[in-house]
């Protein structure tokens, strides 16, 4: 084996290790870790239907497959609803499980630094949306150094077993069927799923994508709820819906 590829499977062997410490049988050690509670969270509210339908479907279902237009909130009604849950001490779920496929390059191993440096760059989005619903630009990192977070490439999923956790599954239509299955048939005790994605933004090949077979089985799921966001439900800016109804109004042609 090369320098390189032994040191590219040190890294993996690493972060592996570090995902099974949070997997419910390892023990933390170190300092007491930092406490929240709902009262850190900033108070936010549904703007538009698919919104709504969002919250409510979060409190009514198990499951959850929020799928359609971007810029529509999806993410990061998904990370409120899920963190306003772990903080609740009433509820069994104790922490959030964000998983993601390093599309589109697939392979990672041209950036800089080990396998958690280069990991870390598809976790800006979700740094971005703690630090604004808590007010601490700390306060992804500080979350996951308390084991109430914890960020999972596709790649490591295969023999974990996540049980008392609210597993978001983010750009899902980046994922083929065979990662999305592994990833729900990873779910244990107490724990909840929510899919979140837009095929019209997938960085594989339409033959490759497993989204739209994942809309039909979850559709048949009883325990699941599908809520379809569309280009009225876009409140990022104005710029990205003029852009997308543009979009789709020269696609239609």
């Amino acid at each position: 084996m090369s320098k390189k590829k032994a040191s590219r499977r040190k890294d993996e062997i690493k972060f592996l290790g570090e995902a099974l410490s949070h997997n419910g049988t390892a023990k933390r050690n170190g300092p007491k870790p930092k406490t929240w509670s709902k009262h850190n969270l900033k108070t936010i509210k549904p703007l538009t239907p698919s919104q709504e339908d969002l919250f409510h479907a979060f409190y009514n279902s198990d499951h959850i497959c929020a799928h359609g237009t971007a810029g529509t909130g999806k993410t990061y009604i998904a990370f409120y609803l899920s963190l306003a849950e772990i903080l609740n001490p009433k509820t069994p779920q104790n922490r959030i499980i964000v998983v993601r496929s390093v599309v589109p390059t697939r392979d990672i191993g041209f950036l800089p630094g080990d396998l958690n440096e280069k990991i870390a760059v598809y976790e800006t989005p979700y740094k971005d949306i703690c630090a604004e619903l808590i007010g601490r630009p700390s306060s992804y990192e500080d979350m996951k150094e308390a084991g109430l977070i914890q960020f999972m490439p596709t790649s490591f999923v295969r023999g974990l077993t996540w049980d008392d956790a609210i597993v978001i599954v983010d750009e899902c239509q980046n994922m083929n069927f065979h990662e999305i299955n592994s990833i729900v048939t990873r779910l244990g005790q107490n724990s909840r799923i929510i899919f979140t994605g837009d095929t019209g933004q997938t960085d594989l090949r339409p033959i490759e994508c497993g989204m739209d077979q994942l809309l039909k089985v979850a559709n048949n799921v009883q325990t699941f709820a599908m809520i379809e966001f569309n280009h009225n439900d876009i409140v990022r800016s104005e710029i990205v819906k003029s852009w997308i109804i543009a979009a789709e109004e020269v696609s239609a042609a």
